[in-house]
């Protein structure tokens, strides 16, 4: 358990003091280490351990399984200023939320009581495998088989971008089996070490996000117990199904990354424009910087409002397909205007590893691809539209 109780979704106030509280970490703790860490690729132990303390690992995983029981709306405040210190602390625990998420809804009683109280700790902590090598955003094509032997399922398969592919103790295995549907595994390994027969096969270097790891894994006649389905029987065939419904937790969770990264892009450029001075005086004062940094705090604040939106709604418990869409949509591609002009006012100083905005612009374009890309997220903002205003 963290230093927070179980949490009354209602009590705002107490909600509020735990987004107080991680935030005055951010500032104290994490923003003056985060790019020497960033730059060394270095896993954020210290960090890490805190977040652990403060219980964020359980935030969203209901009260009787340990966890705090917090709403998405403060579930996304808390991503938007752990993003707005490093976004890397953010990624550790988004594929963590989406597993539990669907162990939640879809596992079975067994499957709840095993998994979840273990979950709100960060120590026992999870990865999401879904894409591979040839299938991307085409999740519907993916490869990976899993046959069924006895009370057991072999599994073998490649799969890419798995984020906490090592340090994670569950897998939401995503795989075809023998009737060509696409089912849901949870997959247990031992964290840091191969495992019979689960190998990481290959380290993703990335252009940002770093501090954490991104892999290539293998799997290679790895044996899972018929326990381990999600959902039990009825989850055969279901997986792709109950991955989609998960993701929209993902989608509000890059969508605040997005909001976060994007304020300390603006923080910085605000900052440098009143200290900076040409032509005898501030840059803030040039017409030209002005106008820019109107039109960033202005997405900024379109971005807060559709996220804060979808994370309301999702608390509804309403499905959120086309706002989650679009919150994840609009925020990510703010995000990397806003971090591009950062960089712009910052001129030469900006492309310089002395200033954090470097940093924030390497940062942004992983939310324009990561949990669908913009150009996918369109096309589920049209379909649902099309569902929604459907002509009779």
């Amino acid at each position: 358990m963290g230093i927070f109780e179980p949490i009354d979704s209602a009590d705002q106030d107490i909600a509020d003091e735990l987004v107080s509280v991680v935030a005055t970490w951010i500032d104290r703790d994490v923003i003056p280490r985060a790019s020497e860490l960033e730059h060394a690729d270095e896993f954020p132990q210290e960090m890490f351990d805190q977040m652990c303390e403060f219980g964020l690992f359980g935030a969203t995983i209901p009260h009787e399984y340990g966890g705090l029981g917090l709403g998405a709306k403060t579930y996304a405040r808390l991503i938007e200023e752990l993003s707005r210190g490093w976004m890397s602390l953010s990624g550790i625990l988004n594929t963590h939320k989406i597993a539990s998420v669907m162990i939640e809804r879809y596992g079975t009683p067994e499957q709840r009581d095993r998994h979840l109280p273990k979950m709100v700790d960060g120590q026992y902590r999870a990865a999401f495998s879904l894409s591979e090598p040839d299938s991307g955003s085409d999740a519907g094509a993916l490869r990976c088989r899993a046959a069924k032997d006895g009370d057991e399922w072999i599994i073998n398969g490649t799969k890419m971008w798995v984020t906490n592919g090592e340090r994670a103790s569950l897998v939401m295995l995503l795989a075809r089996t023998p009737d060509d549907r696409v089912t849901c595994f949870i997959v247990e390994k031992e964290p840091g070490s191969e495992f019979e027969g689960i190998r990481t096969s290959k380290h993703i270097r990335k252009l940002g996000y770093k501090g954490l790891e991104t892999v290539e894994m293998s799997y290679v006649d790895q044996r899972v117990p018929d326990a381990n389905l999600l959902g039990g029987p009825e989850g055969m065939g279901n997986g792709l199904r109950y991955a989609l419904s998960a993701l929209e937790l993902g989608r509000i969770n890059i969508a605040a990354r997005a909001v976060g990264v994007g304020q300390a892009a603006f923080d910085a450029a605000m900052r440098y424009s009143q200290e900076r001075e040409t032509f005898g005086k501030p840059i803030f004062e040039h017409q030209a910087i002005a106008f820019k940094l109107a039109e960033m705090a202005t997405k900024l604040q379109a971005a807060r409002l559709m996220t804060y939106d979808a994370a309301e709604k999702y608390d509804s418990g309403r499905r959120i397909d086309l706002e989650a869409g679009m919150a994840k949509l609009f925020a990510s591609e703010a995000a990397f205007e806003i971090c591009t002009d950062a960089l712009r006012i910052h001129g030469g100083n900006g492309y310089t590893q002395e200033y954090d905005v470097e940093r924030y612009f390497r940062d942004s374009p992983l939310m324009i691809i990561g949990e669908g890309t913009s150009e996918i997220q369109k096309m589920v903002i049209a379909r649902k539209l099309r569902e929604r205003h459907a002509v009779e």
